[in-house]
């Protein structure tokens, strides 16, 4: 993805002025923090956003009369982040996805965030619940994503209503040689437990079942319940050896392509793949993934990035109140919007993108019925075990021998 950083010096100059607002609260500025910690703030996050925050970052600096460090780390965030932080060399603040929360939590690397109620309300209700484990909330939520069924309008002018219309649609297209593809859903040899997911909850599949408070319960698989192996039925019917609709052939590295070339007329993906369809010259439109006709509402993962406090930080007031009162301002969001355009969690800035970008808002209600991706430390067993489960049913395997063994796999590595 591309860095723009237009208008955020701009931006940053404008919060010097009001450095810790609450995003749209109408409350004063808060006062620089008095505790500065050792007097310096470290943040880590990906080379994407580094280059967005670090003017933000200075004017906080500024503020509160302390040094902030922005720093790039490029591969494996989470474990860099956990590792350091047990050797106490990690960051004050970390930014990341809010599946990361329940490892982070386990290995005791972050605290609570401190929102005030005023605050909570000021961001969208999926991207507060996302990051809420245990009934407490462990990050400042800034984006949103999920997965929609993104179409070119030129070959198909109306969303299908079901998975089946879909299917009819994208066969009666290969027939007439219009496209190559019936559809094209990153899956690849490996298996892909995300985009699929759409497809396999709407045919009532699920993966875990749910504690009093309906949080993902470890302790209760649902991989091979009898409602899990009919929906892995359903896929392996849209599979290789069923309408060819799911294929081991198309993967992330070229689903998107294949999308862009009119090589298919349906793509399973994210705000991430709009620069490149935006450039591809044809009519384009997004909605929701589609159930089946005879099944329930398809179920994208919602995924939320945020921003955490680390508990082993040196300048702990000063990473709460960055967190909690100062990446919360619009401005910010804002400027993180434009260097990585997904949906903003802040509704301020989420009302403010609508008018430059629609196709966030598409994506937004295209998740309306998405279910926040589990942030349990029991979710790293799915991935592998899953992904090998759909792999088999793609290519024609039994459903039920695929679901035994990828439960099998998933509890022994939860009960190590």
């Amino acid at each position: 993805m591309r860095i723009r950083t237009a208008g955020v010096i701009a931006a940053a100059g404008l919060l010097m002025l009001g450095v810790a607002a609450c995003g749209g609260s109408g409350e004063p500025a808060a006062t620089p923090s008095k505790d500065k910690g050792n007097g310096k703030l470290v943040l880590w996050t990906d080379p994407t956003r580094a280059p967005v925050l670090k003017p933000f970052a200075e004017a906080f600096g500024k503020e509160n009369g302390v040094t902030v460090e922005v720093k790039e780390i490029s591969e494996n965030q989470q474990q860099t982040f956990i590792t350091a932080s047990q050797q106490g060399s990690g960051p004050d603040i970390m930014v990341g996805a809010h599946d990361w929360i329940g490892n982070m939590v386990q290995n005791g690397a972050i605290d609570p965030v401190q929102l005030t109620a005023e605050q909570k309300a000021a961001f969208h209700p999926n991207a507060i619940k996302a990051v809420t484990f245990n009934g407490q909330i462990y990050g400042a939520p800034y984006a949103m994503e999920n997965v929609a069924l993104i179409r070119n309008t030129d070959l198909v002018p109306t969303a299908p209503a079901t998975i089946e219309d879909l299917i009819k649609t994208g066969k009666d297209l290969k027939a007439a040689k219009k496209v190559q593809e019936i559809l094209c859903v990153p899956f690849g040899a490996a298996g892909d437990v995300y985009h699929t997911y759409p497809l396999f909850s709407a045919a009532g599949g699920s993966l875990f079942g749910t504690t009093a408070s309906g949080d993902p319960d470890p302790s209760k698989v649902t991989v091979n319940t009898p409602e899990s192996i009919a929906a892995l039925e359903k896929m392996k019917a849209l599979g290789e050896k069923g309408e060819g609709a799911i294929k081991t052939s198309i993967g992330n590295e070229n689903g998107i392509p294949s999308f862009v070339q009119k090589k298919c007329a349906f793509l399973i993906s994210g705000p991430w793949s709009m620069n490149d369809v935006k450039k591809a010259g044809f009519g384009y439109d997004i909605s929701a993934v589609p159930g089946f006709a005879a099944g329930g509402q398809a179920k994208p993962f919602l995924g939320v990035q945020a921003f955490y406090v680390a508990s082993k930080g040196k300048s702990k007031v000063l990473a709460q109140e960055f967190v909690a009162n100062y990446v919360t301002n619009k401005d910010v969001a804002m400027a993180l919007y434009k260097a990585d355009p997904r949906p903003a969690a802040l509704t301020a800035a989420a009302d403010a993108v609508k008018s430059l970008d629609p196709n966030a808002e598409k994506f937004v209600q295209a998740g309306a019925n998405g279910i926040p991706m589990p942030a349990i430390p029991a979710m790293g067993a799915i991935w592998g075990p899953m992904a090998n489960a759909e792999v088999a049913v793609v290519k024609g395997g039994d459903a039920k021998t695929a679901a035994e063994a990828a439960t099998k796999a998933i509890t022994a590595e939860i009960n190590k």
